[in-house]
């Protein structure tokens, strides 16, 4: 009788991602085995030697299914696209080949966004901010959820990419520990897409409100020019178009080209968050923008030709340029 251990399996797996050229193949082939078995890595430890009883369907199933993801894997087909999900700032994002999967690096954005609304005194109940280019929708939900900012827009060129930012939030808010009081979704228009989601919350200081708009635009195109926000966040596509086809093919043939290409000198997104920004930024607003680890110096140059007041270029993690902080005056 064949023995068959979660050992074994992990040591299959990782031997095909390897030869695959799967750079992490280690890690992503422990990570997939904990998904199809559901299980966390100590309980794998402990059982990892044991014989498996392919005769249970549960366990036949979770090996099918870990072996067709290795399948897959092996492949190049994103780790996130086989599981569906990413985390990012500590919560959970459902991913597909319609949105850009989160990065860590991107975790550097939101953080400062948070870090620098209560050093300049804002009421971030009272500040209305908007994410363009959402895709997933990771940075305006966890903005939302986290950062206390209740009138949140997230907008993007890409419908399909929309509705996986609707799903997230929705989650996100569903998993919420607040007592949400009243849910109320209202669908503004189809075409374009614009849905209006509003959540009466009751917390430790109140009742308060909260509302999270989704709407599909080519970026400032459908937005209402009457409305004034505090904070721009942005991680627009900004890969040069001829290094694209140099990417991993992870995310070259799977990640949507729409959020990658910043078009010959990959900057072509920043000038025009540059030069619309400024009709939907208030007076002493503010815009964080993500930027390529080279792009620090290019995209400081096009905001203070438009005007803006270029605070601060911050690194992420790895010591590598990743946000460009700039404000709007009241002279412009």
């Amino acid at each position: 009788m064949n023995v068959l251990t979660l050992q074994q399996l992990w040591d299959e797996g990782r031997n095909r991602l390897q030869q695959a050229q799967v750079t992490e193949y280690d890690l992503d082939a422990r990570y997939l085995l904990l998904e199809a078995f559901e299980i966390d890595f100590t309980h794998f430890l402990i059982k990892r030697n044991e014989n498996l009883d392919i005769t249970d369907k549960r366990v036949l199933c979770a090996k099918e299914r870990y072996e067709d993801w290795i399948k897959k894997r092996s492949k190049r087909i994103p780790l996130q696209h086989l599981t569906g999900k990413q985390a990012f700032m500590g919560l959970e994002f459902t991913v597909n080949e319609h949105v850009l999967i989160p990065r860590q690096d991107t975790e550097t954005l939101a953080e400062l966004v948070m870090k620098c609304c209560p050093e300049r005194g804002c009421d971030s109940s009272a500040t209305r901010l908007l994410d363009m280019c959402t895709g997933s929708g990771c940075i305006a939900v966890s903005l939302f959820m986290l950062g206390g900012f209740r009138d949140v827009t997230a907008a993007d060129i890409s419908l399909p990419a929309l509705k996986t930012a609707y799903a997230n939030v929705s989650n996100c808010m569903a998993h919420s520990d607040n007592r949400i009081v009243k849910a109320a979704h209202k669908t503004i228009s189809d075409s374009p897409w614009k849905v209006e989601n509003i959540w009466e919350i009751t917390g430790e200081t109140g009742s308060f409100i909260n509302k999270f708009t989704l709407i599909e635009s080519d970026l400032f195109q459908n937005l209402d020019k009457s409305l004034k926000y505090d904070i721009i966040v942005s991680n627009p596509p900004y890969i040069a178009t001829e290094v694209i086809e140099k990417l991993e093919p992870e995310v070259r043939d799977h990640e949507p080209r729409l959020a990658l290409d910043g078009t010959a000198d990959g900057l072509h997104f920043y000038r025009r968050l540059a030069e619309e920004g400024k009709t939907y930024l208030r007076d002493q607003g503010h815009m964080f923008l993500e930027i390529g680890y080279d792009q620090g110096e290019a995209v400081t140059r096009l905001l203070m030709e438009k005007g803006y007041k270029v605070i601060e270029i911050v690194k992420d993690a790895s010591g590598l340029d990743r946000v460009v902080h700039a404000c709007v005056t009241g002279s412009m």
